[in-house]
């Protein structure tokens, strides 16, 4: 048995890669906040053109037929860059379940969660709810009413929902639920792993009493412990996509480990992070609160750790004799 990516599949990550540098900088990031829409149309078209929104997308209707062990490393480098589009969305669900031809993307709202991400340049919005999936064109779920987000990456909104009865079964809204939290896990990962090297490159640069700070036992610490969580985390993400792609019996489960983790790196990443910055990595002007504050949306959203704990110990509980 291989436990190693492809060279194909590396060779994707690493173009998917570039073109995020080229398009999705720092400096785009900080864009998105303030922009109309809120995104970044040349990566979102880029990453079109490529072929990676439609990735899972059955090669009959013209996507390249992949699985999820063939995107998770894409979906990493999403995270990494703190991508403002609704990549998960799109290529997760949106694509496999024929909901969406990229560019066009799609809106998917958590059951319980009444909140859209991106929904006003979405082609449609699709609500998961206990007794079916419903897909809504945006025309018939208007007025959207925006709400503030702790990520000004990630436009969030609200809607009244037309009650009706769902258009697509319950089978594809645990579809659609599992690839969204799996999707979340990885772009978590990606983000622990800027977020860690942000924080190692300032360490290096930032003096006090005359030597790096990275030089202090405490800051070494810090990030030994970021960078442990993050190397327990990748594994059961990587898992995630292999139990996914091979419809494993235990794939929830999978995923509800991938998530828990991955979220508990991000967080304690972002304390580490926000800590050896100092007094810096409270400000708005400073780059590691674009990457923070989606690691904090991120790991609330899909199931935060506390819940997907919950899930694992149901899975596993053992009747008493």
């Amino acid at each position: 048995m291989r436990f190693a990516f492809t060279d194909d599949q590396l060779a994707f990550r690493d173009a998917v890669r570039d073109v995020l540098r080229a398009h999705c900088s720092t400096a785009e990031v900080r864009a998105a906040w303030s922009r109309e829409h809120g995104r970044t149309p040349k990566a979102w078209h880029a990453l079109a053109d490529m072929g990676v929104l439609d990735a899972l997308g059955s090669e009959s209707a013209g996507g390249l037929g992949l699985g999820e062990v063939d995107v998770v490393l894409i979906l990493e480098e999403s995270g990494r860059v703190a991508l403002p589009e609704p990549i998960v969305e799109t290529m997760l669900v949106g694509a496999p379940l024929g909901l969406v031809r990229p560019p066009h993307s799609i809106s998917v709202v958590a059951p319980e969660a009444p909140l859209g991400v991106w929904s006003d340049t979405a082609e449609s919005v699709v609500t998961l709810a206990a007794d079916g999936m419903r897909v809504h064109a945006l025309g018939d779920i208007t007025p959207l009413r925006p709400r503030h987000s702790v990520d000004g990456g990630r436009r969030l909104f609200d809607f009244d929902e037309p009650a009706r009865v769902p258009d697509r079964p319950l089978a594809d809204v645990v579809f659609a639920f599992r690839r969204m939290a799996f999707g979340t896990a990885a772009q978590l990962c990606g983000l622990t792993d800027t977020m860690v090297a942000m924080t190692v490159d300032y360490a290096k640069e930032r003096r006090q009493f005359g030597v790096p700070i990275g030089s202090f036992q405490a800051v070494k610490h810090h990030l030994a412990d970021a960078r442990t969580a993050l190397e327990f985390a990748r594994p059961l993400v990587y898992r995630a996509a292999a139990s996914l792609a091979a419809n494993d019996p235990d794939a929830g489960l999978h995923v509800s480990m991938a998530k828990t983790y991955a979220s508990d790196a991000a967080m304690l990443s972002a304390r580490a992070a926000l800590q050896c910055h100092g007094a810096i990595g409270y400000t708005t002007e400073h780059d590691l609160h674009l990457f923070m504050k989606r690691a904090w949306a991120l790991a609330a959203s899909w199931g935060d750790a506390r819940w997907h704990r919950t899930r694992i110990a149901d899975a596993i509980l053992v009747p008493p004799r």
